[in-house]
């Protein structure tokens, strides 16, 4: 497929159990993008990927009404549920924009900063990312952990990722090219979009409140996501367990010493139970503690030794994908 022949704009919308959001999601999206005009005046070209994220609902039937409306709206439905990060990597593997927008499908990132983006694209940044001005929407604990998650992620990482922006971005054709050619399984996108580098830059917004569905992110899957991120980006924690472990090892190292010195001078004393068990239980604990960081990574390992695919779509509503 040439350039000519792509159309402007992909959207890529991974959805599970959304059955309810996708048609006011259609609705409002379509009314932005048909507005859109290129350089020359012309209504923009534009598709909306929906990628079926192993739904239990009638996620997909909505999408097959949609695209019947509509055939510029295309989906895709996966064998089963493969997660997020899965699913938008199916969403690049399967549109055919000259720039790709992913975008959930609550809304709470607005569709009408898709025209900002595009501005700053035809300024030449290849990628423009959306972020937030305020998590006022957010409940503390999550304001604060995430917080937490960025400056730790950007301290421990050579890939640092924008403060408050999620997956809603803009990304040039050889941006998301340059993201298909990573065969890596351990997906997380957001380090990802950062390693390719390229011209970046911002657009700000506000995030709305989410008034249709329910979030499928709680907090346990927010921290399986926030170690995904780490040990995907960096080895930075196994280093800073070993100079852990070599300070423990010259701290006991020096009270063996001590220890001996008393015992020359000042004979054999009977040592503390209380004092003993806390040295075994803490250096237990830390060992433990240094298995477990050292486990991560070798399972992550063994995920990618097996090569197995990121994710298998079932079905195809539409066209979408590459075109000859």
């Amino acid at each position: 497929m040439t350039a000519s022949d792509r159309p402007l704009i992909s959207l890529i919308v991974p959805v599970k159990d959304e059955e309810e959001a996708i048609a006011a999601f259609v609705a409002r999206v379509t009314g932005v993008l048909d507005g859109l005009r290129d350089v020359d005046g012309t209504p923009v070209g534009w598709e909306i990927l929906f990628v079926d994220d192993g739904s239990s609902d009638a996620t997909l039937a909505a999408i097959h009404a949609a695209h019947a409306r509509d055939p510029r709206i295309v989906g895709i439905s996966l064998s089963r549920n493969f997660g997020k990060e899965a699913a938008l990597s199916a969403g690049l593997d399967n549109v055919r924009g000259r720039t790709v927008i992913p975008i959930d499908v609550d809304m709470q990132d607005p569709p009408e900063v898709i025209g900002a983006m595009l501005d700053q694209w035809r300024q030449g940044f290849e990628v423009v990312y959306g972020v937030r001005r305020n998590r006022s929407t957010d409940s503390l604990p999550k304001r604060l952990t995430a917080d937490l998650y960025y400056r730790a992620h950007n301290y421990l990482s050579e890939d640092k990722i924008p403060e408050h922006a999620g997956d809603f971005r803009l990304l040039d054709r050889r941006v998301v090219e340059v993201i298909r050619a990573m065969p890596e399984r351990n997906r997380f996108m957001k380090g990802l979009f950062a390693w390719g580098g390229f011209r970046q830059t911002a657009v700000e917004y506000d995030r709305a409140e989410r008034t249709i569905g329910g979030t499928k992110f709680n907090y346990l899957k927010l921290w399986k996501l926030a170690i995904d991120g780490l040990t995907s980006a960096s080895t930075a924690p196994l280093r800073i367990w070993s100079y852990i472990g070599f300070g423990i090892a010259a701290i006991a190292l020096i009270y063996a010493f001590l220890l001996i010195a008393r015992t020359i001078l000042y004979g054999v004393d009977v040592a503390g139970y209380a004092s003993m068990m806390v040295a075994v239980l803490f250096l237990g604990g830390v060992q433990l503690l240094s298995l477990g960081i050292l486990g991560e990574y070798v399972g992550r390992i063994l995920i990618e030794a097996k090569g197995r695919p990121i994710y298998v779509i079932r079905e195809r509503i539409g066209d979408p994908g590459e075109r000859d």
